[in-house]
């Protein structure tokens, strides 16, 4: 995949950490830039908000649109590839922030949608300790063979992970079925459910804030 294109945002001249955030399908990385305004921080936190590359998606008849991976329903695991290529990707700018000075420790990573199965993809196997994770309105990719991909150098960061009661998108099932699945590894699961379909609604963005908050303080 080439370089990623992305969004940087930050709350203050010495930020004690980073956000890598990643948008869903059809979306781009303007997507939740308007939300950190809205988070109750009290730490300074830089935003980094990355684009998805342009392509066919078989489920929308193939129409081109930005996202982390293909979905074909008659094939669910032929996103496997794509879904690796964007981790590498997504690894990649994690690199360059540690490049520029951050710790791995420092470094949260979060996604909407497909962009959550990504931040849990590449979350779940990396092999430096992360921050953070946070997942919202998605799920695990496969995770019948979690088990296989993981590293447990993450195996105690917090993961935040939030749905919506009435999704119908993606069934609030499938995101209960990835927690446990989480749970069964012994990770660590923050869960919050709203009454809202497949989007974000204000009190989840405060408890967005007061999770960064807690995870930035310890």
């Amino acid at each position: 995949m080439e370089e990623v294109e992305f969004l940087e945002n930050a709350t203050g001249a010495n930020p004690v950490g980073c956000v890598i955030w990643m948008h869903g399908l059809g979306a781009d990385a303007t997507d939740f830039e308007p939300i950190v305004p809205l988070l109750p921080l009290e730490v300074d936190l830089r935003f980094v908000f990355p684009n998805a590359p342009v392509r066919p998606i078989t489920v929308n008849g193939g129409m081109e649109m930005r996202g982390w991976y293909d979905i074909d329903p008659n094939s669910p695991l032929a996103s496997n590839d794509d879904i690796r290529s964007s981790v590498d990707a997504i690894t990649q700018l994690i690199e360059a922030e540690v490049a520029n000075g951050f710790r791995y420790d420092q470094i949260t990573i979060a996604g909407f949608s497909q962009g959550g199965v990504i931040a849990l993809e590449l979350g779940l196997g990396f092999r430096q300790r992360l921050r953070g994770m946070m997942a919202l309105s998605t799920y695990v990719n496969d995770h019948e063979h979690l088990a296989e991909r993981v590293d447990f150098a993450n195996v105690d960061t917090p993961i935040f992970m939030a749905h919506g009661v009435s999704d119908p998108m993606i069934p609030i099932t499938r995101a209960i079925t990835s927690r446990q699945a989480l749970l069964d590894l012994s990770y660590s699961v923050q869960w919050q459910e709203y009454a809202m379909g497949h989007q974000v609604c204000p009190q989840q963005i405060t408890h967005i804030g007061q999770w960064l908050n807690t995870i930035y303080s310890q």
